[in-house]
């Protein structure tokens, strides 16, 4: 799969998560609310440069969030340790095909380039799925904590 990614691309990032939020919703699993996805939405949470938006010729098939530090779910973490990785997104069209174990080996790839020794993420306890794909990627549970009334288990993958 020849993937290229562009960064700071907020408008192709919010489709990518906007499709993907609605097809989560019309299977019963909702995750993120669609008016959270917007561009200026998203500006208000993620600054612009931290967005990573994966191309297939000229399709974008999918996105995350890169951070230097993220005090909300790892406030303990010292600056430079890690980064970390948030809003996940594959689009619908072009799931199944492995596209976001490639974007978590991109994310890691860029955290061991810029340094640092983990990866980290979170998602919710509830989420079997997401949970089993970020462990198949080789993640390993931290901990399991509560964030602003949410279960969350924190997850790291050794880069460095």
């Amino acid at each position: 799969m020849d993937l290229t990614f562009t960064r700071g691309d907020l408008s192709a990032a919010s489709a990518v998560l906007t499709a993907t939020a609605a097809r989560l919703l019309e299977r019963g699993e909702p995750l993120w609310p669609l008016p959270s996805l917007t561009p200026e939405r998203l500006t208000r949470h993620y600054p612009t440069e931290g967005w990573r938006v994966a191309w297939l010729r000229s399709e974008a098939v999918g996105t995350y969030v890169l951070l230097d530090a993220d005090p909300l779910f790892w406030p303990e973490d010292p600056p430079g340790q890690a980064r970390y990785l948030h809003k996940l997104g594959i689009h619908p069209a072009a799931q199944g095909r492995g596209l976001a174990q490639a974007l978590l080996a991109e994310a890691a790839r860029e955290t061991q380039e810029a340094g640092g020794t983990f990866l980290r993420l979170d998602t919710a306890a509830t989420r079997p799925k997401l949970r089993a794909l970020y462990e198949s990627a080789g993640f390993r549970a931290v901990d399991e904590v509560t964030v602003k009334g949410f279960r969350v288990v924190r997850y790291e993958l050794g880069v460095g």
